[in-house]
């Protein structure tokens, strides 16, 4: 570094030289922006060049590329609507293209830094988990590209919790980092206020519709509205149910920090986040994230903070439920989905036999769970049958129906979509009872590391997001059951980043050892 800044100052101090650079560096710039151009195109040069600035920041910067990335990906799908065919696959790839790079930048820093191995507590059960998935890619003769990227699929955001411990940031930077979050989440909320109040024209121009493909890979799934126009908000997430989980996760977020937080407008600002961004919230009518919040809510108000405020609450919510079914006549037990459906309806069609019913004969959530039990992991029990073969967002990609084949089952849910809408299951097929108890085991590590720091720590930010932390991953662990959310970005990106916050913050105290 000191070299750097000497060679820098020699240079301020002969301009003749620095032009001399400067002009050399320009010109060698537009040479190969020429080069590229005739090669492949004026669009695919700006691609490759805009590509290879933010590779070479993300090295140099890389908690600057974090940031900038935890602030993209919530974007994303509305963004790549305006994205043509031709630089499509650069636009798509590059964010994950950045996680690589991220952990390049980590690698080079502690060997350069000459740093000790950081120990997490996820290191056994991750290496275990490695092993199991690359001992099933051998023992069912999975072909490499279908095995890397079925691997890639289930592991690529658990990297990001090893770049975070190994980029040790500081304590003013994850601050920074959960504010600019929590602003961007009130964005979405008021976008997604504005879009019930627009309607259909809102959706129109916010919804990605469009299925991409490059060759025979499914790179994008696009989105099919099932829903009335207007009666379901997703902002520039592209789906309800992505809106409502990335919401959710951040709401119990902000709830720890709330309980935690010593200044008073800390906790103003805080609350009325979550307050004008919960209608939103509630419009999404997702299931799994309301479920997902109130589940993790009750873990850290209820039990975790002991708020009496919070248990009257739920007791309240539950003696109106009961209350409302006693006097609406509603018949609970043949409510079934329908496009125009309203909140109330789509919270009690949970728990119809009848919704239920048409679940498992078509081929929907709860037939996919009886045949993974009876079918998929009694055919391959210990080691399953291979990453990206079943389940899980890889073989839907890829449109690999292979494994269906052999076993007699339909393509994933409905039939046609390859994916099986329970990540806990996908796992257990693909991994086998070893892979799924190695997986559970990451997520027992990461909640009684947080625990240990709610509990043990000195710091307001850290007891805050440690507390928030616990709820979000028992919301996750529960949302897993009822789609791939341990592969969505939107949500898996900052169940591991936050994971990581929250170690690194302990260690800085001390609570897991000396640095």
């Amino acid at each position: 570094m000191t070299s750097l800044r000497q060679k820098l100052a020699s240079l301020i101090h002969k301009p003749d030289r620095l032009d001399r650079d400067f002009i050399l560096v320009l010109a060698s710039v537009v040479l190969v922006a020429g080069l590229i151009s005739v090669l492949l195109g004026p669009w695919k040069a700006v691609a490759v060049t805009v590509a290879a600035a933010a590779l070479v920041a993300a090295f140099l910067r890389p908690e600057a590329a974090l940031l900038a990335l935890a602030v993209y990906t919530p974007l994303e799908p509305f963004l790549l609507k305006f994205v043509s065919d031709d630089i499509y696959v650069f636009a798509r790839y590059l964010p994950e293209v950045l996680i690589y790079v991220l952990v390049a930048s980590a690698v080079v820093r502690v060997l350069f830094r000459r740093r000790r191995p950081v120990p997490t507590p996820i290191d056994l059960p991750f290496v275990f988990f490695l092993l199991v998935a690359a001992t099933s890619l051998i023992v069912n003769l999975v072909p490499p590209l279908y095995g890397i990227l079925g691997l890639r699929q289930i592991i690529r955001f658990i990297l990001l919790f090893f770049i975070v411990v190994y980029l040790d940031p500081q304590r003013e930077f994850i601050r920074r980092f959960t504010w600019t979050m929590l602003w961007l989440v009130f964005v979405e909320g008021i976008l997604g206020l504005v879009q019930a109040m627009i309607g259909a024209p809102m959706d129109e121009f916010l919804i990605p519709s469009e299925r991409k493909f490059y060759e025979s890979i499914q790179l994008t799934s696009g989105t099919e509205q099932f829903w009335s126009p207007g009666a379901r908000v997703f902002a520039t997430l592209g789906r309800f149910d992505q809106l409502g989980t990335f919401l959710g996760f951040f709401f119990l977020i902000a709830a720890g920090l709330v309980y935690q937080a010593k200044e008073i407008a800390a906790k103003k600002r805080l609350l009325l986040i979550v307050i004008l961004s919960a209608p939103a919230f509630v419009l999404t009518l997702s299931r799994a994230s309301w479920f997902g919040f109130a589940l993790g809510l009750f873990i850290i108000g209820a039990i975790l903070m002991r708020d009496k405020r919070v248990r009257l609450a739920y007791a309240a919510i539950v003696l109106i439920a009961i209350g409302y079914l006693a006097y609406s006549g509603i018949a609970v037990r043949y409510l079934v989905d329908y496009p125009e459906q309203t909140a109330v309806e789509r919270f009690f069609e949970a728990f119809s036999f009848e919704r239920w019913r048409g679940e498992y004969y078509g081929m929907g959530r709860l037939f996919w769970m009886v045949q993974t039990v009876t079918v998929v992991v009694p055919s391959a029990p210990l080691f399953g049958v291979g990453p990206g073969q079943y389940g899980g967002g890889a073989a839907a990609a890829l449109s690999n129906a292979s494994v269906y084949e052999r076993l007699g089952l339909p393509f994933g849910v409905y039939g046609t979509e390859g994916y099986i809408d329970n990540n806990w299951f996908s796992l257990w097929g693909e991994t086998g009872t070893l892979g799924l108890a190695f997986y559970i085991w990451m997520f027992v590590a990461l909640g009684l590391m947080a625990l240990k720091v709610f509990r043990r720590s000195k710091d307001p930010l850290a007891r805050g997001l440690a507390l928030g932390f616990v709820g979000c991953l028992c919301a996750v662990a529960f949302q897993a059951l009822l789609a791939t959310y341990l592969e969505v970005r939107t949500l898996a990106l900052y169940l591991w980043l936050y994971a990581a916050f929250v170690y690194v913050l302990g260690r800085k105290e001390g609570i897991f050892g000396k640095r």
